[in-house]
């Protein structure tokens, strides 16, 4: 799933002013190795509508799956941009290596005519999608683009401050979860917002949304700590391009042990979801992926590096993530 080394194809992906982008290079581009911290999230929130509350709904899939990939592409690829363009420190692995601009010496109208591309696939399929649902999801959608945006662009990134890793997780984990459970599913059975000329009419079901929010707490953590594994590994380059990120403020060793922390916390809230009637072979499941997530949680304490040891924090996210996605299917089916 990883790529590893620079893959090598004849076929074009985009062409701006006469430069071409090779599908290897966009794939290094947008890192759409990185792109399961969206798509997993995603298939968790459609298979619990259809354990939850049977229902499943094809075009609004399609339409969230073409805009959620498209959008998260365009934020990879506008913050690769905005590191290559503010960059101070133009040595070292995380520069000449890791952003694909400088490795494939692409030029900036070609970045620029591919962010644009990515990005006009995913508004208009948003605003299909709100089409097929409700306003409800112009709202949240809206929300999460502009979270998008600010995470990279602005002048003050979100990505070069101490909240990355709250962002990604809450709007990554939940609110991904959260609109991928809503478009299959009738309006008041989770929240259900009408506006007419004078007033709006906000109606929520509490229980249900807890419950939803509850169902992506381990998400919302194990992908915090993808974040938070990356911020490790470039706190001294982090320092020199003046990022000043969660462990650049509170140092490596405290950093290190939040990280182990948030893994404890997902788990302890397994445990709860088993403890309110959800499906016993959930906690059975994800429990037993301790084991592996442990076992690379020591590797990366002893040694943080973006080349080596970072893909254990993806690693972990996949593990845990994808035992609940195996779960949901396997209560699908038994049901």
């Amino acid at each position: 799933m990883w790529v590893q080394e620079q893959w090598r194809y004849t076929n074009l992906f985009a062409k701006h002013g006469g430069n071409e982008v090779k599908v290897g290079q966009f794939l290094r581009l947008v890192e759409i190795q990185t792109k399961v911290a969206s798509m997993i999230p995603f298939f968790i929130g459609t298979l619990y509508a259809l354990y939850r509350f049977h229902e499943f709904r094809l075009v609004p899939f399609l339409l969230m799956f073409a805009s959620l990939l498209s959008f998260d592409m365009a934020t990879t690829a506008i913050n690769n941009y905005i590191d290559y363009k503010k960059a101070i420190k133009t040595h070292g692995y995380g520069y000449e290596v890791h952003n694909a601009i400088v490795s494939y010496g692409l030029k900036e109208s070609t970045v620029v005519g591919v962010i644009a591309t990515l990005l006009v696939t995913a508004i208009s399929s948003g605003v299909a999608l709100v089409l097929q649902t409700d306003i409800l999801i112009l709202g949240l959608g809206g929300l999460s683009f502009l979270v998008g945006f600010l995470y990279s662009l602005g002048p003050i990134a979100i990505s070069r401050m101490p909240l990355g890793e709250l962002f990604s997780g809450l709007f990554m984990g939940f609110v991904i979860i959260f609109i991928s459970t809503y478009i299959h599913v009738d309006k008041e059975q989770l929240v259900s917002l009408a506006i007419d000329f004078r007033m709006a009419h906000l109606d929520i079901n509490l229980i249900e949304v807890l419950l939803v929010f509850a169902i992506s707490i381990p998400a919302v953590l194990s992908i915090a700590n993808i974040m938070l594994a990356n911020n490790i590994c470039d706190i001294e380059d982090d320092l020199a391009n003046k990022r000043y990120t969660l462990p650049v403020y509170i140092g490596k060793p405290s950093a290190l042990m939040l990280f182990q922390w948030l893994y404890v916390a997902a788990y302890l809230d397994v445990i709860v979801l088993f403890a309110i009637g959800v499906h016993p072979l959930l906690l059975l499941l994800i429990v037993a992926t301790f084991i592996p997530v442990r076992r690379n949680m020591k590797k990366f304490i002893t040694k943080q590096t973006k080349e080596h040891t970072f893909v254990l924090a993806v690693k972990n996210f996949i593990l845990m993530n994808a035992a609940r996605i195996l779960v949901l299917g396997l209560a699908i089916l038994f049901s």
